[in-house]
């Protein structure tokens, strides 16, 4: 052993205790905009976390031998390394940080006195999404506060009713006789119909379920004034919960995971020369996709591949963090899964490639770095499949993962634990918790793992899943299939720490790695349970939105003034007395400026709206076109755990 004895358990607690109240008290005076700041919690995290290593590596493992327990210990040992070597990547790429909001303003100011706005041709991608997804898409991309664009909806599934509709809203309609290539095939049919037309230098890539902001393009266009900018991206936000925040009533308490990915990561990655697209709500120079041949449908996640492709050829892509554009989160937890396992192969499939920044020419170093680091990501997946599953093969199989007892690790595991919580909410800006976080990466990590395992036998060749949107949501679904495999992973936990104890070859007396084990399969059985709880998807409204606006109301011959406190196209309720206006089912009349005087009917819920055509678009874009704040933008850890508590007492 190189590891000095952790000593007494009350020395041990009161160490742990120290470290945790010194990390928090650095949190609260350290400022994540400061680079030395940056570099100096990233640093002290870091020792930390390679200081356990070091530990795991001298103190915790068996000799290597062909034994199962061997085995066992190395594999468990190579899969926690994967995800150490992860975080370490992690803090050093999080050590810079890029806001270019200050140079899209100079931009935008020299564009707005030169009038030179170049022309954009938007492209809206649509397979299949329901008309009530779709033109909340394409109304306000014609509602963008900008002269030479064109709105071209790019339908994959022909649709005649979809022809019709942009005919009748003013928008361009074009599709193909096949699906070749998914996305990326369908952006190059509309990449070559569009040059025959509009050929506008400058492309701007929506999905079908994000509404843009009238600025989008006045903001970022300008940034192309730098000529190795090839692409521009902004991040992605959502009007709605994720099956997580939403299962778990915590849509007001907890940030999605992408969040983090978005506002963190990005800058970042950014300020490295190492951002890439995200595929809706990003704008691409024409010219430079001529240069790459297009969009690449080499892999299935075709908007890395794009970054991926300008970087060979010296062209950068440019991130700019601000809200220009809101759209659909997945609201099922199948569809939560499909897209982060069509992200997970797409980013394997590209790590093949001949010309991928693994094996290819024309990229930096630096660049090949964080794309391993992508990869990473997804590798560290199974070791949370295998951190849930070991307690149990300990007490069942006698298989320890590894050969530590609880003061052990109280000393040399729980301190880099507890900085990794720290520093991931001091640099995050409060936007990660501890055991919510863990739940997000658990729910997706069976489905990634088996998706690796797939990807190494037949990496390509698998048919593109595109995540769907809509339907109907609104009665409770419970999802079996998958609560059947994380309530079994947590009965097997609770079963092993009673099996401890009653098994016919039990112990006598607990000994020290019982007790480690005992405890970690706690903490397993617990995180399971609660992803068990996501599996039970609860109903969901249609959005009705903060609206906070004056209106007028009337009712049997009089005008009154109100005030609209949310507002949907189907909905609205009033605050204050103003529900109390007329009798229920009785009609009456709201006026809302800028919208219209709408008919309505008075009931439970509110003032049940019954626009007319134009009313309900104009309704669409004054509702999607501005920033809403429907979900948590920042981690708030008691209600969050308020939530989780009512949810799994079947209170809410």
């Amino acid at each position: 052993m190189m590891f000095p004895s952790p000593g007494d358990t009350a020395s041990v607690l009161a160490l742990s205790f120290g470290i945790a109240l010194g990390l928090f008290a650095l949190a609260g005076l350290l400022r994540p905009e400061r680079p030395f700041d940056r570099l100096l919690f990233g640093a002290l995290t870091a020792a930390l976390i390679a200081t356990y290593a070091r530990w795991r590596w001298s103190d915790t493992l068996p000799p290597l031998t062909p034994e199962a327990g061997a085995v066992w210990s190395y594999l468990f040992f190579g899969a926690e390394m994967v995800a150490v070597v992860y975080t370490l990547l992690s803090v050093v790429i999080l050590l810079r940080f890029k806001d270019r909001s200050a140079e899209a303003d100079a931009a935008q100011v020299r564009r707005e006195a030169s009038g030179d706005w170049p022309a954009v041709d938007v492209f809206i991608c649509t397979y299949n999404e329901p008309r009530e997804v779709v033109e909340k898409s394409i109304l306000p991309s014609l509602a963008i506060d900008y002269g030479p664009k064109t709105v071209w909806v790019c339908d994959d599934t022909r649709r005649d009713w979809l022809r019709d509709y942009c005919e009748e809203v003013g928008a361009c309609y074009i599709t193909r006789p096949d699906n070749k290539g998914a996305k990326a095939g369908n952006l190059n049919n509309a990449l070559r119909h569009t040059a025959e037309r509009t050929n506008a230098p400058l492309i701007l890539v929506l999905d079908a379920d994000f509404a843009p902001q009238p600025d989008i393009l006045k903001r970022m266009v300008g940034l192309f004034d730098d000529p190795k900018a090839g692409v521009v991206q902004s991040p992605q936000f959502f009007f709605n919960a994720d099956p997580i925040q939403h299962n778990l009533a915590a849509s007001d308490s907890w940030v999605d995971d992408q969040r983090i990915f978005f506002d963190v990561f990005q800058p970042a990655k950014d300020a490295w020369n190492a951002a890439f697209c995200v595929g809706t709500s990003f704008i691409v120079r024409r010219d430079r996709l001529g240069e790459i041949g297009g969009f690449p449908d080499a892999a299935i996640c075709e908007d890395l591949n794009l970054s991926l492709g300008m970087s060979r050829r010296g062209y950068e892509t440019h991130w700019l963090n601000e809200r220009l554009s809101m759209g659909l989160s997945a609201e099922g937890l199948p569809e939560y899964i499909t897209q982060r396992t069509r992200w997970c192969l797409g980013t394997i499939q590209i790590a093949l490639l001949a010309d991928g920044p693994l094996r290819g020419p024309g990229y930096t170093l630096i660049q090949r770095i964080h794309f391993l680091h992508g990869v990473l990501n997804w590798a560290c997946k199974p070791y949370i499949v295998l951190m849930l599953l070991a307690p149990a093969v300990y007490w069942i199989a006698g298989l320890p993962a590894f050969e530590a007892d609880v003061l052990s690790f109280l000393r040399y595991g729980v301190p880099p634990l507890f900085a990794l919580w720290a520093y991931s909410g001091w640099v995050s800006r409060s936007r990660t918790l501890p055991i919510f976080m863990e739940v997000t990466h658990a729910i997706s990590a069976l489905a990634v793992t088996m998706t690796l395992i797939q990807a190494a036998v037949r990496p390509f060749g698998r048919p593109f899943k595109v995540t769907e949107k809509g339907g109907d949501r609104t009665e409770m679904r419970v999802r079996w299939r998958m609560a059947s495999a994380f309530g079994g992973l947590s009965l097997l936990s609770a079963f092993s720490i009673v099996w401890a104890f009653i098994a016919p070859t039990a112990p006598a007396e607990i000994s020290d790695i019982d007790y480690f084990n005992l405890v970690w399969a706690g903490v397993a059985m617990v995180l399971t349970f609660i992803c068990f709880l996501v599996c039970f998807e609860h109903p969901r409204a249609d959005p009705a939105f903060r609206y906070d606006a004056d209106a007028w109301i009337e009712a049997g011959g009089i005008t009154r003034p109100c005030r609209i406190a949310t507002l949907s196209p189907g909905l609205a309720t009033l605050a204050g007395d103003g529900e109390t206006v007329s009798a229920p089912r009785a009609p009456l009349i709201l006026h809302i400026p800028g919208i219209g005087a709408i008919d309505a009917v008075s009931n439970t819920a509110g003032l049940s709206l019954d626009p007319t055509p134009e009313q309900y678009r104009a309704l669409v874009v004054a509702l999607y076109s501005t920033p809403r704040d429907t979900i948590a933008r920042a981690a708030r850890f008691a209600p969050a755990v308020g939530g989780l508590i009512r949810r799994s007492l079947g209170l809410g």
